[in-house]
């Protein structure tokens, strides 16, 4: 006769799943239709039946480093075919939140980003901060350049204020990433053993990277398939943004330190730079893309809601720092072109939205860029999901 198995649960676990955004678990009886309408699913590995149940059941340790936790795209096509109303999508999405309190380098950083209780705190920080640093304590008088013209980087140096600042911000976010991704990784070791490994996980990142580049799983999503063109224009626009600021820096430094001068439509040297230059038209390509990637996104999630809900405090925080993000930097531009000194508080609060987009990525709902890349690579590495 087999001996008896005995589940420990954890309720403060369940608890907080139903806090997250996974108020309807209790709903599911198990009918595994979640699992068969999912095309984002490895055959053989499906989920997210089995997700539910180890929910429901208080199952921490088994779901906290669940490979396939981060698999799921919250496509919603479980929530709106759910025959009892459950939202397996919503589910899964408060699963991940914790499974990023649980490998957070800093935890109360992963508290500040997933509490709305805490919101206050999120903006707090960068906003104390930069005003510290402020060379002028008041938004307007602020010098002009040569020409007359308002420019940023007189009212806040790009050296040191900005550069040394953002650095400083983007170490502590590229090591708390590492840390989660070490920790997630050990932990699906752990979780599914990777006795079927096949050769180096290193081999598998180029695949995992060129599925997400193509926004490949989202293809396979029906009730949000928009939300592939949405996270595509979302996710290039801010590629371009990067080249932008990488771009200003090397117009910056190699005026400044290189003594390289202006040439053609190049105009190495100090800002502001006119709208024929290169860097200024990327700038402006990648702006309408942004735009047209929230518009689609959020056009999607509110017309969406009936089916796939309307999501949690966790994904719409995110989503503010992102508009906030670009629309303080869309403003600030168009209020520098107007000569409007308002421009320097818009931009101040730009910093702050940038700052906080960085330095909560580990922590927020960016980190499904780290964390699902990570658990694509496992996926494929321990034999969980075909390679091709």
């Amino acid at each position: 006769m087999s001996e008896a198995t005995i589940i420990n649960p954890d309720l403060n676990f369940v608890n907080e799943i139903i806090k997250g955004g996974g108020e309807s678990l209790k709903k599911c009886y198990q009918c595994a239709t979640c699992s068969v309408v999912c095309n984002v699913t490895p055959e053989g590995n499906p989920f997210p039946r089995k997700e539910m149940v180890l929910a429901q059941w208080g199952q921490k340790d088994k779901l906290i480093a669940s490979p396939d936790v981060w698999l799921c795209h919250q496509c919603s096509d479980c929530t709106a075919y759910c025959p009892r109303g459950a939202k397996p999508g919503e589910v899964l999405n408060a699963i991940r939140k914790q499974s990023i309190k649980e490998v957070a380098l800093v935890p109360f950083f992963a508290k500040i980003a997933t509490d709305p209780k805490l919101i206050w705190l999120l903006f707090a920080i960068p906003a104390v901060l930069f005003y510290l640093i402020m060379p002028y304590k008041s938004f307007s008088g602020v010098p002009r350049n040569a020409e007359g013209a308002m420019a940023y980087h007189l009212f806040m140096p790009v050296f040191p204020h900005i550069d040394v600042t953002f650095i400083l911000t983007a170490l502590f976010a590229a090591v708390s990433a590492f840390v989660g991704i070490t920790r997630l990784w050990s932990g699906m070791k752990a979780n599914t053993g990777d006795a079927a490994g096949s050769g180096s996980p290193f081999s598998h990142i180029v695949p995992a990277v060129t599925t997400i580049l193509a926004h490949k799983k989202f293809a396979d999503c029906n009730v949000n398939r928009l939300r592939q063109w949405g996270h595509l224009l979302l996710f290039y626009s801010f590629a371009g943004l990067a080249v932008v600021t990488t771009w200003a820096i090397v117009y910056l430094y190699g005026w400044e330190f290189l003594g390289i001068k202006a040439f053609g439509p190049f105009h190495f040297g100090e800002s502001p730079y006119p709208m024929t230059d290169p860097v200024k038209m990327l700038a402006l390509a990648s702006s309408v893309a942004f735009a047209l990637g929230i518009t689609i996104i959020l056009l999607n999630r509110l017309g969406k809601a009936a089916k796939a809900g309307m999501g949690s405090y966790f994904d719409w925080i995110f989503l503010l720092v992102v508009i906030g993000v670009g629309a303080t930097g869309m403003a600030s531009w168009g209020l520098r072109i107007a000569d409007m000194e308002i421009g320097y508080f818009v931009y101040y609060i730009h910093l702050v939205f940038v700052w906080s987009l960085f330095a909560y990525a580990p922590y927020s709902k960016f980190a499904h860029l780290f964390y699902r890349t990570t658990a694509m690579v496992f996926a494929r590495y321990s034999g969980r999901e075909a390679t091709k």
